[in-house]
């Protein structure tokens, strides 16, 4: 979020000035703003009636070149190189840099045959220089893979979002969408069979508790029964009072 704030102040600054000049004056705003350092995003600058005007007048390659650094890459300079103004060398590799950028919104990884391709790089050293130039730069953050031969994107700046992108990003917010309603439905049913598993425990749990109540209440009743039984079952003794056992003698003294 800082980075925006950064990138939003020289921008307005140039949208000021735009508003208010012209001609050569107006194309020198124009080569301020592709010469920032902090300026990445070009939208509301070609959205000014006087840099608009400039189609119909000889300066119309700075717009063009304008259009290039708002959307295109540098092989997309290099193929209009005839119809555009000549870039200074800030200039070129900072297209060099949106061109990285642009090429991490499609992958996360990017091969360094494609980056060679793209930034038209003739060697592997000189296009890691570029790359770290653009990491200190704070255009994008990453790491080098030398032994795999790719970079590795974590984040860019941000680039002005084109008609074709717009369709693209619709496309993959619905697949993300999609996604997650496919993700809900699966919890869901997670959800609902875990109750459903959840129910049976208990009544299992039900069903073995009131086992366990029936067999102690069944012996302890036993245990009542076996009682009683020895109780009213066992021997009595009775004594008789006065009475002699026959065949006893008695001696008088």
């Amino acid at each position: 979020m800082s980075q925006e704030k950064v990138i939003e102040k020289p921008l307005q600054q140039f949208v000021v000035q735009a508003l208010k000049l012209e001609g050569d004056s107006l194309v020198e705003v124009i080569k301020q703003a592709l010469d920032c350092v902090d300026t990445f995003v070009f939208a509301e600058l070609l959205e000014c009636p006087n840099v608009i005007a400039l189609e119909t007048t000889p300066h119309a390659p700075y717009l063009h070149a304008l259009r290039m650094f708002s959307q295109g890459t540098y092989l997309d300079y290099l193929n209009k190189k005839e119809y555009l103004p000549e870039l200074s060398e800030p200039q070129i590799k900072k297209l060099q840099y949106l061109t990285i950028v642009s090429l991490a919104n499609k992958m996360k990884r990017i091969p360094y045959d494609v980056l060679l391709k793209e930034l038209d790089v003739d060697n592997v050293r000189d296009l890691e220089d570029l790359i770290i130039e653009a990491i200190y730069s704070n255009v994008v953050s990453g790491e080098l893979d030398q032994q795999s031969d790719y970079l590795e994107v974590d984040w860019t700046v941000g680039r002005d979002v084109g008609s074709n992108d717009i369709d693209n990003m619709i496309d993959t917010l619905q697949q993300w969408c999609d996604s997650c309603e496919s993700v809900l439905s699966t919890v869901q049913a997670r959800i609902v069979d875990a109750n459903r598993s959840k129910q049976d425990v208990l009544k299992h749990r039900a069903a073995v508790d009131n086992e366990v109540a029936s067999v102690k209440k069944a012996i302890r009743t036993q245990i009542q029964d076996e009682e009683m039984s020895v109780d009213t079952s066992g021997p009595t003794k009775k004594s008789v009072k006065g009475i002699k056992p026959s065949g006893a003698k008695f001696w008088n003294n």
